[in-house]
């Protein structure tokens, strides 16, 4: 069977190889790119979880790649959003380029929600580091999944979280860090992770064969 050719979106924030070689090591041909063209003409697109949701927004609106990105995602083109990845299917989020909560930003609108901050008095925000996965039924339905046991751990870091507006009719895992949180989501060829999958020893990997299988 053909290597699927996956489009990892660049966006220029921070560095995207772990993610082209943990797809490269699990059967894609994946590539590196801020082309909204090669985007486009890809089999699939990842969008890896690095940078601030406003600063992420701002440079997917001005090069085009966020128009792309709805338009492949429009013809079902499997698509892979990784922790900001994961953000910005969503209509808005409060994160700015400072890093710190404010005023509503526009996301890319494929899934209904918002994304808020983690906020305690008694946890460390951001959350960093390895905590579970618990699969909600439709979880257990998701392609993802395919042999992922029901609290499996895996690695994340991040401040921001999918709020309490998600429809759970989407969400395939929870995870719990100062509040109960969406940490996957599913719709149609729409998949979003909180997680890193690329940091995530063989979990995150068999996470990332089961999309490129799904592909």
């Amino acid at each position: 069977m053909a290597r699927p050719n996956i489009a990892v979106v660049d966006y220029h924030k921070g560095n995207l190889l772990s993610v082209v070689r943990s797809l490269s090591d699990v059967g894609a041909r994946a590539e590196a790119t801020d082309d909204p063209s090669v985007i486009c003409a890809a089999d699939a697109v990842v969008v890896p979880g690095v940078g601030a949701f406003e600063d992420a927004m701002s440079f997917l609106v001005a090069s085009g790649e966020g128009d792309a990105i709805k338009e492949a995602a429009s013809r079902g083109v499997p698509f892979l959003g990784i922790c900001l990845g994961l953000h910005v299917l969503f209509e808005r989020g409060e994160e700015r380029s400072d890093g710190q909560a404010g005023e509503w930003v526009t996301g890319l609108g494929l899934l209904s929600g918002s994304v808020t901050r983690l906020v305690s008095g008694r946890l460390k925000v951001p959350h960093v580091g390895w905590d579970q996965l618990h699969l909600t039924p439709h979880g257990r339905q998701c392609a993802l999944y395919e042999g992922v046991p029901e609290g499996a751990n895996v690695y994340f870091t991040h401040s921001f979280a999918v709020a309490d507006d998600v429809d759970d009719a989407v969400v395939t895992t929870r995870s719990h860090y100062t509040r109960s949180f969406a940490s996957g989501v599913w719709a149609n060829n729409i998949y979003g992770v909180q997680f890193h999958p690329e940091k995530s020893s063989s979990t995150g990997l068999a996470i990332l064969r089961n999309f490129v299988k799904a592909v």
